[in-house]
């Protein structure tokens, strides 16, 4: 881009705002009243602007006025309805006590991780989603991985599974038990309870564990200090499309020297119908309850524990060869930080954490059943925790460092009863005990530094330095897989990653962002130690290799964002971003057709050869998101968003599997204080840029509807309806698995639910 463009198109802007804004104010602390930079100002509801560095904001205002939010990390809130006034108003913020509430994404401008999102409109999206997983459906950027109605995975830019560092409070991990991973991370967490989602958008950071393709954080609701005292909530919500029912009760106590919060929730879905009538198998129960408590010794020191418990049972999977029974799951984290330290050291940040997973699933409602009975009893192990500094060397360098570890174990055995073979039932049925993880673990320490530079008031240079120790063994091998790899000590890898980013906010209207990261991740449980089992969309056996090397993303990345006003009577203004990247892949893992191999289970049964993963040589990825829109006539606004993503496996010639389509949504709302309505449409076109040896084929494109509306009828109580898919269409999205060892479904991808009306 031509400079020369960009300077001139920022000097007429800068003459526009000084001739439009109608309203000013300064922010300040209260204790010293001194100026609060990067103060966040929102009007009616909507991000706006930033202080500036002396606590100086400007504003268009409409003549009847409006109301302005002011919030700043480590302040109570501010609201206050406001008017066009000539002389600067001042905004005094009192110092509320330290939360915890493991934030990535702070709202700071210039300081925030580079190319990083939040979404945190969940309370008006009024449907009551699946799991957490069904919250990212309309991010930009992001797809769903199907197999079924529970089991939901979110996949970015072609990024899925442990590709991405998904956790939530800036940290806690729950890894899954299952194979099949009936069981991900996003189905351990209420929905109800995420306030927020952050997105880092690719291997940009090194403060938050080992990062291959993006981070992901849920964060869980905090008490806020303008809610001192006992506070409670109610949810429920209904689905006519699978009779579902949701609720949930939350109940607070809040102080400024402790706080506990406690809630529960319950949710029994239905079978979901597609756009045909076909009644698709998906129904679930589930009841999860958590205990949140924190002490503040001083407003700067805090300690704060999160116990959470989630009981699944009797899920059906449409795209897997086994429903779940029981899926039990228990979360314990410890947080402690103090702020506020003189000299170089500013702050300490502490975390623990610890998850146990029961999984017990069976195929006891499935055809195979009448062959053999299956059932598999296994869990998993989570545990981790972080010790951070926060160092200010000089006025215009901050400093991150520390270390961080998690372990994951697992463990488990499916019995298989034979009760019939090719030529009829048996007179004694046969029992055989496969080893589903060889009880095997992997653990990763980390060590990273990461630093912020000023190079000037308006450009923060960040770079980042990570190494990770992981070292991995299967203590109970199978005699098969022990003869295949007769090697299988006790493994150690060394990784190193990093990263470096410019970001350029010469104003609030406009930022430009360029980084580079080197996200490295080792090979997941099921890469290294999957013995003959079918873990895949496709009906192949896989088998692990303990031996391969981990995986690396050179991920490069250009973005600009900003705003423009469009009146200088109100707070319409004109609003854009774009992320473009190139990724090339050194040793990416993938499962591959093994000829020298058969099948473990059922060898005459097609396909013969198993699948066998493997390192490739060349790979790379590239695509790009952009957004575009208005807020017009003070309380509307519409935006265009398009994602396209681009992978090439140079190996097989072929593309990368699980690679979205091409995707485009328009939406419009109008948003008021206590009425809100939107409509999104999406158009997903048609993916044949597919990768064969995955089992993929080409998939039709499709367009959907849905629209909400909410309305707050008296204090405290918000009722919402939505209708989604409006029109009732047929579709499937290209990540959707098949379905699996179903009575009447042939191996074809699972359609989603047809109309669906909530309330």
């Amino acid at each position: 881009m031509n400079l020369k463009y960009v300077f001139t198109a920022a000097c007429t802007l800068a003459v526009y705002l000084s001739n439009a804004q109608n309203f000013k104010g300064k922010v300040l602390e209260q204790e010293v009243n001194t100026p609060i930079q990067e103060a966040h100002i929102i009007v009616n509801g909507k991000a706006f602007t930033f202080t500036d560095s002396n606590g100086d904001f400007e504003l268009t205002l409409p003549e009847d006025g409006a109301t302005i939010t002011i919030t700043y990390l480590g302040f109570k809130t501010i609201n206050k309805h406001v008017e066009p006034n000539e002389t600067r108003v001042s905004f005094i913020l009192e110092e509320a006590p330290i939360t915890i509430s493991g934030v990535m994404v702070t709202g700071n401008s210039k300081t925030d991780p580079v190319f990083s999102v939040e979404t945190n409109d969940y309370v008006k999206k009024i449907v009551q989603p699946r799991n957490v997983a069904d919250l990212f459906n309309d991010v930009n950027g992001f797809s769903l991985i199907k197999r079924g109605n529970y089991a939901i995975d979110p996949s970015f830019r072609a990024s899925q599974y442990e590709q991405l560092n998904v956790q939530f409070d800036g940290g806690t991990k729950a890894m899954h038990a299952c194979p099949n991973r009936m069981d991900p991370v996003t189905t351990h967490v209420i929905p109800e309870e995420i306030e927020k989602i952050e997105i880092i958008k690719g291997p940009y950071t090194v403060r938050y564990g080992a990062t291959f393709g993006g981070i992901v954080n849920m964060v869980t609701q905090e008490p806020d200090a303008s809610n001192y005292g006992l506070h409670g909530s109610v949810h429920a919500g209904y689905e006519s499309n699978g009779g579902s029912l949701v609720s949930m009760a939350r109940l607070q106590q809040a102080t400024e020297k402790y706080d506990i919060t406690g809630n529960v929730g319950f949710r029994d879905f239905g079978n979901y119908k597609d756009g045909d009538g076909t009644e698709i198998p998906s129904s679930f129960r589930s009841l999860d309850y958590g205990v949140k408590a924190g002490l503040n010794f001083t407003p700067s020191q805090r300690l704060q524990a999160h116990w959470r418990q989630s009981f699944g049972r009797d899920v059906l999977h449409a795209g897997l060869p086994m429903d779940t029974e029981l899926d039990d799951s228990s979360i314990l984290s410890l947080d402690y930080r103090l702020t506020g330290l003189s000299g170089t050291l500013k702050n300490v940040d502490a975390k623990l954490y610890y998850s146990y997973v029961d999984h017990i699933m069976s195929n006891t409602n499935r055809p195979s059943f009448m062959m053999t009975e299956a059932v598999s009893e296994i869990n998993a192990t989570t545990s981790g925790g972080k010790l951070e500094f926060k160092l200010k060397p000089s006025e215009n360098l901050t400093l991150f460092t520390g270390i961080d570890a998690m372990y994951i174990a697992r463990d488990g055995e499916r019995k298989r009863l034979v009760k019939r073979n090719m030529m009829g039932p048996l007179p004694t049925p046969l029992e055989f005990i496969d080893k589903v993880w060889q009880d095997s673990y992997i653990n990763d320490i980390g060590l990273f530094v990461e630093s912020k530079y000023s190079l000037t008031g308006s450009t923060v240079l960040t770079t980042g330095l990570r190494y990770d120790l992981v070292s991995s063994e299967i203590k109970d091998p199978e005699a098969d897989f022990a003869a295949l790899y007769p090697d299988l000590d006790k493994r150690t890898e060394h990784n190193i990653s990093g990263t470096a980013s410019i970001k350029y906010a010469p104003s609030n209207e406009f930022i430009m962002e360029l980084a580079y990261g080197r996200g490295v991740r080792s090979a997941n449980m099921i890469e290294r130690v999957i013995n003959h089992f079918n873990v895949g969309q496709d009906p192949y056996e896989y088998i692990g290799n303990p031996n391969l090397d981990a995986e690396v993303n050179n991920q490069f990345e250009i973005g600009f964002k900003g705003k423009l006003p469009l009146t200088d009577t109100s707070t319409d203004q004109f609003i854009y971003s774009s992320s473009f990247y190139y990724s090339f892949y050194e040793n990416y893992i993938v499962a591959v057709i093994d000829e020298t191999k058969t099948r473990k289970f059922m060898p005459t049964r097609e396909p013969v050869n198993p699948k066998v993963f493997r390192n490739l040589d060349k790979a790379y990825k590239t695509g790009f998101e952009i957004a575009a829109g208005a807020d017009f006539l003070n309380n509307f606004n519409f935006t265009t968003e398009l994602a396209y993503v681009y992978a090439k496996n140079k190996d097989l010639n072929e593309s990368l599997p699980l690679v979205p389509p091409l995707t485009t949504r328009f939406k419009l709302g109008f948003e008021k204080e206590k009425f809100w309505a939107n409509v999104i449409y999406t158009l997903t076109s048609k993916q044949d840029n597919v990768s064969a040896s995955f089992g993929e084929t080409s998939t039709p494109g499709y367009e959907v509807m849905d629209i909400r509306l909410g309305v707050v009828p008296i204090k405290n109580l918000t009722l919402g309806v939505a209708a989604l898919n409006v029109f009732d269409k047929t579709y499937y999205n290209h990540l959707n698995f098949s379905f699996n060892n179903q009575a009447d479904f042939g191996r074809i991808p699972i359609n989603d639910p047809g109309r669906n009306l909530s309330a």
